[in-house]
Protein backbone atom coordinates (compact mmCIF):
# COMPACT_ATOMS: atom_id res chain seq x y z
CA UNK A 1 0.00 0.00 0.00
CA UNK A 2 1.09 3.52 -1.05
CA UNK A 3 2.53 5.51 2.10
CA UNK A 4 0.54 8.82 2.54
CA UNK A 5 2.57 12.32 3.05
CA UNK A 6 1.32 15.50 4.06
CA UNK A 7 3.47 18.78 2.85
CA UNK A 8 3.09 21.75 5.26
CA UNK A 9 4.11 24.75 3.53
CA UNK A 10 4.08 28.45 3.26
CA UNK A 11 5.62 28.41 -0.01
CA UNK A 12 3.61 26.88 -2.87
CA UNK A 13 6.62 26.39 -5.06
CA UNK A 14 8.22 24.14 -2.68
CA UNK A 15 5.36 22.16 -1.80
CA UNK A 16 5.23 21.26 -5.35
CA UNK A 17 8.18 20.41 -5.63
CA UNK A 18 8.30 18.49 -3.33
CA UNK A 19 4.75 16.54 -3.82
CA UNK A 20 6.11 15.98 -7.10
CA UNK A 21 9.36 14.61 -6.10
CA UNK A 22 7.45 11.93 -3.77
CA UNK A 23 4.85 11.01 -5.87
CA UNK A 24 6.88 11.00 -9.29
CA UNK A 25 10.31 9.00 -7.74
CA UNK A 26 8.87 7.66 -4.68
CA UNK A 27 5.27 6.04 -5.60
CA UNK A 28 3.90 7.71 -2.23
CA UNK A 29 0.50 9.87 -2.24
CA UNK A 30 0.92 13.57 -1.31
CA UNK A 31 -1.46 16.54 -0.06
CA UNK A 32 -0.06 20.02 0.75
CA UNK A 33 -1.21 22.68 3.07
CA UNK A 34 0.04 26.57 2.35
CA UNK A 35 -0.75 27.22 6.52
CA UNK A 36 0.61 25.72 9.87
CA UNK A 37 -3.03 26.52 10.63
CA UNK A 38 -4.24 24.64 6.93
CA UNK A 39 -1.30 21.38 7.87
CA UNK A 40 -3.14 20.95 11.31
CA UNK A 41 -6.80 20.49 10.00
CA UNK A 42 -5.84 18.10 7.27
CA UNK A 43 -3.06 16.15 9.51
CA UNK A 44 -6.13 15.25 12.31
CA UNK A 45 -8.64 14.13 9.22
CA UNK A 46 -6.61 12.12 7.77
CA UNK A 47 -4.38 9.04 8.27
CA UNK A 48 -0.80 10.10 7.40
CA UNK A 49 2.32 8.00 7.00
CA UNK A 50 4.78 11.03 7.43
CA UNK A 51 4.43 15.07 7.26
CA UNK A 52 7.25 17.51 5.91
CA UNK A 53 6.92 20.81 8.13
CA UNK A 54 8.31 23.94 6.75
CA UNK A 55 9.88 25.73 10.44
CA UNK A 56 9.69 29.25 9.24
CA UNK A 57 5.74 30.02 8.48
CA UNK A 58 4.06 33.68 9.04
CA UNK A 59 0.87 32.22 10.62
CA UNK A 60 2.20 29.82 13.26
CA UNK A 61 5.99 28.48 12.91
CA UNK A 62 6.18 24.97 12.53
CA UNK A 63 7.89 23.71 15.47
CA UNK A 64 4.34 25.82 17.01
CA UNK A 65 2.52 23.18 14.76
CA UNK A 66 4.38 20.32 15.51
CA UNK A 67 3.25 20.94 19.44
CA UNK A 68 0.25 21.04 18.58
CA UNK A 69 0.55 17.95 16.80
CA UNK A 70 1.96 15.95 19.69
CA UNK A 71 -0.77 17.26 21.88
CA UNK A 72 -3.05 15.59 19.83
CA UNK A 73 -3.66 11.75 20.74
CA UNK A 74 -4.43 11.20 16.74
CA UNK A 75 -1.52 12.51 15.37
CA UNK A 76 1.62 12.03 18.13
CA UNK A 77 2.67 9.17 16.17
CA UNK A 78 2.94 10.67 12.75
CA UNK A 79 6.54 11.24 12.11
CA UNK A 80 7.41 14.83 11.31
CA UNK A 81 10.84 15.61 9.13
CA UNK A 82 11.22 19.66 9.62
CA UNK A 83 12.28 21.56 5.85
CA UNK A 84 14.22 24.03 7.18
CA UNK A 85 17.27 26.44 5.56
CA UNK A 86 18.16 27.08 9.46
CA UNK A 87 21.16 23.92 9.64
CA UNK A 88 23.42 25.24 12.56
CA UNK A 89 24.47 22.62 14.78
CA UNK A 90 22.79 24.35 17.37
CA UNK A 91 19.58 24.84 15.51
CA UNK A 92 20.13 20.30 14.52
CA UNK A 93 20.12 19.96 18.46
CA UNK A 94 17.23 21.77 19.55
CA UNK A 95 15.30 19.76 16.68
CA UNK A 96 16.71 16.46 17.79
CA UNK A 97 15.77 17.21 21.38
CA UNK A 98 11.77 17.73 20.39
CA UNK A 99 11.38 13.91 18.84
CA UNK A 100 11.41 15.07 15.30
CA UNK A 101 11.96 11.85 12.79
CA UNK A 102 14.27 14.38 10.93
CA UNK A 103 15.70 16.97 9.36
CA UNK A 104 16.08 18.32 5.34
CA UNK A 105 17.98 21.65 4.68
CA UNK A 106 16.48 24.14 2.10
CA UNK A 107 17.51 24.36 -0.34
CA UNK A 108 17.27 21.15 -1.19
CA UNK A 109 17.85 18.97 -4.45
CA UNK A 110 14.35 18.24 -6.12
CA UNK A 111 15.03 14.71 -7.54
CA UNK A 112 16.34 13.10 -4.69
CA UNK A 113 14.39 14.28 -1.67
CA UNK A 114 12.19 11.71 -1.98
CA UNK A 115 15.34 9.57 -0.83
CA UNK A 116 15.70 11.42 1.64
CA UNK A 117 12.65 11.10 3.19
CA UNK A 118 12.43 6.77 2.80
CA UNK A 119 16.26 7.39 4.36
CA UNK A 120 15.41 9.13 7.24
CA UNK A 121 11.96 6.92 7.88
CA UNK A 122 13.81 3.37 7.20
CA UNK A 123 11.51 3.23 4.06
CA UNK A 124 13.08 0.76 1.59
CA UNK A 125 13.46 2.40 -1.78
Amino acid sequence: MSKRILVIDDELDIREVVCLSLEEFGGWQTDSAGSGLAGVAKAVAWPWDAILLDVSMPDIDGLAVYSELQARPKTRSIPVILLTAKVLPSDRERFATLGVAGVIAKPFNPVTVWQQVAQILGWAT
